[in-house]
């Protein structure tokens, strides 16, 4: 197997949206997924290796979405790092919030798989 070529961590606690998600992204040619349940885990993670691009929740236990989004956009390794929110939160002051934070986009829960892929291809630089 070729090495990928975009790595992409999904924070979710939801492991039936993280199925959803990871199978959606990964019909994107060249693209690993790496998963994890909070932010705290996403912490963890952040460090292992390379990743192109962020797929975070807002409500989640232990770390929440914002904090995680604070903390890259703090971080000099990751700042650079392209953040989509997807999350049940679906006011218009909620995505301001996000976005205001430092996510590069906010998707809300239900959505349209090809809708997220359509958002990843553009943040990962394929369109």
């Amino acid at each position: 197997m070729s090495k990928p070529k975009y790595r992409i961590l999904i924070v979710e606690d939801s492991r039936a949206m993280r199925v959803l998600v990871a199978s959606a992204v990964e019909e994107i040619d060249g693209v690993e997924v790496v998963e994890t349940d909070d932010g705290f885990g996403a912490l963890k993670e952040l460090p292992r290796q390379r990743f192109d691009l962020v797929i975070t929740d807002i409500n989640m236990p232990n770390i929440n979405g914002l904090d995680l989004i604070r903390f890259v956009r703090r971080s000099p390794t990751h700042r650079d790092i392209p953040l989509i929110i997807i999350s049940t939160e679906s006011t218009e002051e909620d995505r301001r919030r996000g976005l205001k934070l430092g996510a590069s986009d906010y998707l809300t829960k239900p959505f349209e798989p090809d809708e997220l892929i359509a958002r990843v291809r553009r943040h990962l630089g394929l369109e």
